[in-house]
């Protein structure tokens, strides 16, 4: 991006470029449901070049048609000179964001979803939802059905919610279970902490039990990845600065996440600060240490359990984790290293499940309809399990098995593994 004016703008060889041969919409999920050039990658493109080039107004419509992006980046693996449509919408929602700002951006990403504490707090009435019954009584007498569609799906989306975040119950230090043979630095994503602490717990205890000694700072910070999705790329530099400062207190070896979303945009700090002196350096040591938790596990002895677990097991690729970090085999070679698994592979895995964040919320027609073919697709595996690293991916999953009256249940890989690691002899 360009500084211009005060204005920082995609560059042109960021939009020049494109052919329009259509490659991308072959590959695009919102072109998929609509067939219209305006939801398709090559559409996007079209229109920012002629709002930065002053040919159409950078009005509300206009920059619609950019959150409309999924961004799971499809199209900017499948162009074949080097347009990155998904990242230059996310580009021009920064664009829009400097010549109209919201106060309610600032508000949420900076003031709540910066602070853990807060972050704590504001999901605070979920937890009691689940724990005082609340929950378990809307099902019991029937009353979600009586909801609207779009907030029946919302209440889908919560997994069994833990009473406490494991920012409050995890150690700063968990020994490794022997020998030490690494010093790894967990780092704490924000959905995983709210909601998925079971699962992050998990990622810690096979950690122990493979040689690892981790380390857990409690005062990380959102990885950044919200606040780009809505325009607010100062603020992710506020916080990835945040995040590099304190892991390097830490001193370990290896960051890993158990969170596609936050380890694509922990990878990226180097690429973000690559051009302030002060944390250039800082930020390529700390990306270089950043791994996903099946990256890290198969790049080590991992120890191969000797208990079963009897299931039929699916997994999805987040995008996140597949297109923007490559990692794809890893979290396959785990689950097949489980006895007893039956591992069939989900028809078009590597496809956007239709959550990218906040997608239900914003754009819930377009992201069901997503959502609906992923759904279909895990119907046809017959699979008990459906394994992904992502809590965004997860939550959207639950909400189309219950739409669809599955009997599947969502999980992580690593849960798999340890699963298969407690049902050891003597365990």
């Amino acid at each position: 991006m360009t500084q211009n004016n005060a204005l920082i703008k995609p560059e042109e060889n960021e939009y020049l470029n494109c052919i329009r041969c259509g490659l991308c919409l072959a590959v695009c999920p919102t072109y998929h449901e609509y067939n219209n050039e305006t939801a398709s990658p090559r559409g996007r493109v079209a229109l920012a070049r002629k709002g930065l080039e002053g040919e159409l107004e950078l009005s509300p419509n206009l920059i619609e048609q950019m959150y409309a992006c999924f961004d799971c980046m499809a199209c900017n693996d499948i162009c074949p000179v080097g347009i990155r449509p998904a990242d230059l919408a996310l580009e021009m929602r920064h664009v829009q964001e400097q010549l109209h700002p919201a106060v309610w951006k600032d508000n949420l990403f900076s003031k709540v979803v910066g602070k853990p504490g807060r972050m704590e707090l504001a999901t605070l009435p979920l937890r009691l939802y689940q724990m005082l019954g609340i929950r378990r009584l809307v099902y019991a007498l029937g009353i979600r059905r009586l909801m609207p569609e779009k907030l029946r799906d919302l209440e889908s989306m919560l997994p069994h919610l833990p009473q406490r975040p494991i920012r409050q119950i995890l150690p700063e230090v968990t020994p490794a279970k022997k020998e030490s043979l690494y010093q790894v630095g967990f780092f704490l994503g924000c959905a995983q902490s709210l909601m998925f602490s079971d699962q992050s717990l998990a990622t810690v205890r096979v950690l122990a039990r493979n040689g690892c000694t981790v380390i857990t700072p409690k005062d990380t910070v959102c990885c950044g990845m919200p606040a780009e999705g809505y325009g607010r790329h100062d603020l992710v530099i506020k916080q990835a600065k945040q995040n590099i400062a304190l892991f390097e207190k830490a001193d370990v070896e290896t960051i890993v996440t158990d969170c596609a979303t936050c380890g694509s945009k922990l990878k990226e700090y180097g690429q973000i600060l690559a051009e302030d002196s002060e944390w250039a350096e800082r930020a390529a040591q700390f990306s270089k240490k950043v791994k996903d938790i099946s990256e890290f596990l198969m790049t080590i002895p991992l120890e191969k359990p000797t208990g079963h677990v009897d299931a039929r097991i699916t997994y999805h690729d987040p995008c996140h984790l597949r297109r923007a970090q490559g990692v794809w085999k890893e979290p396959r070679a785990i689950l097949g290293m489980i006895d007893g698994v039956e591992f069939v592979e989900l028809p078009e895995s590597d496809t956007c499940c239709g959550s990218a964040g906040s997608q239900l919320i914003t754009h819930h027609d377009t992201s069901v309809k997503v959502m609906d073919r992923k759904v279909n697709n895990l119907e046809s595996t017959h699979a008990d399990f459906i394994a992904s690293g992502c809590p965004g991916c997860q939550m959207q999953l639950n909400v189309g098995i219950r739409r669809h009256g599955l009997n599947v249940k969502v999980v992580h890989p690593i849960e798999m593994l340890d699963q298969a690691y407690n049902n050891e002899e003597g365990a």
